[in-house]
């Protein structure tokens, strides 16, 4: 079975509801980054056993929240030794608007895999975009790039709809079905 490790920051409980989803469904482990931007004690070490980095961060003005994008920059050690290279990684993002720029941040995530030579997986989830769609059918957000969810500013946690929860976790099987394709 494949080590499938989800790194994520979550500044009000939403990116991490979505990180559990996501691990549901990829049967992966999470690590959360704390609120200073830290990982907890043996984090590296989780992420350099991964064969798969499932990264989340929610989008604040555009991009990934300055906890995550610390943690980014702290991954130039791994780089420089290229201890990444080759393992799959994916990525996933939620804002309180409906576009509110999260393909920003999934380009950001993409662009800091590819930094560690990494291999990308999408969604894979056609979007539900006819007349007949509903708000809470999967991928209404309609990525391919990574898995999206959009909680209302005054949303509390328990307000994510099952669509989207859903969404992220088929998005975390699909990840679990290319990381055991990856490794045969």
């Amino acid at each position: 079975m494949s080590k499938i490790v989800i790194v994520f920051h979550s500044g009000y409980g939403h990116t991490k509801r979505m990180a559990e989803a996501v691990a549901q469904g990829a049967g992966g482990a999470l690590l959360p980054i704390d609120a200073e931007g830290n990982l907890p004690e043996g984090g590296w070490e989780q992420l350099a056993a991964a064969d798969a980095i499932v990264m989340g961060s929610p989008t604040y003005m555009g991009t990934v929240s300055w906890q995550f994008k610390k943690f980014a920059d702290a991954s130039s050690k791994p780089w420089f030794g290229q201890a990444w290279k080759d393992k799959l990684f994916a990525g996933f993002t939620n804002s309180a608007s409906m576009n509110g720029d999260k393909l920003s941040t999934l380009h950001y995530l993409f662009t800091l895999a590819m930094q560690h030579s990494g291999v990308w997986v999408g969604t894979g989830l056609m979007p539900s975009n006819s007349k007949a769609a509903t708000r809470n059918d999967i991928n209404y957000v309609a990525s391919f790039a990574g898995a999206m969810a959009q909680s209302p500013s005054d949303a509390s946690v328990d307000e994510m709809l099952p669509g989207d929860l859903e969404t992220a976790r088929l998005f975390g099987a699909r990840v679990a079905t290319m990381a055991a394709r990856l490794n045969k």
